[in-house]
């Protein structure tokens, strides 16, 4: 496949490999487009057997390559349903076939309904916590 010569040359900053999983991540390409996943992937590559620091363009190539994947599920989705709108319904109902994004998808709903029971309970002692000893 031969390289388009016409195409600026991008040069892309490398995400902090072992930073802080909760620090926001806005890594730029030369163009202005944010890198959004960039320091999941890298760690995602290494967990898959890649080295520790992979070269930047097969992340950014990845990294494009998901976002094309959400974009398309997500316009997809949008035209299953309520025209206009995503809903957790219709994203099951893409996945239906496919048995192991099924069922991963099962998994995330089903991890995300006991994280919110358990910080409501959480919630709930904290609060009965905090009136015992206002009284």
């Amino acid at each position: 496949m031969a390289a388009n010569n016409n195409a600026p040359e991008e040069h892309f900053e490398a995400a902090d490999f072992d930073g802080d999983a909760d620090d926001e991540q806005m890594v730029f390409t030369n163009s202005g487009r944010k890198r959004l996943f960039s320091k999941e992937l890298r760690c995602m590559m290494f967990g898959f057997g890649d080295d520790k620091n992979p070269y930047t363009e097969t992340v950014d190539l990845l990294e494009d390559l998901v976002i094309e994947y959400i974009a398309e599920t997500t316009h997809r989705a949008m035209e299953i349903g309520r025209t206009g709108r995503v809903q957790v319904e219709d994203i099951i109902f893409l996945v239906r076939k496919d048995q192991r994004k099924y069922a991963r998808v099962k998994d995330l709903l089903t991890m995300n309904e006991e994280l919110k029971k358990a910080r409501k309970a959480f919630d709930e002692i904290k609060y009965v916590g905090n009136e015992g000893k206002a009284k």
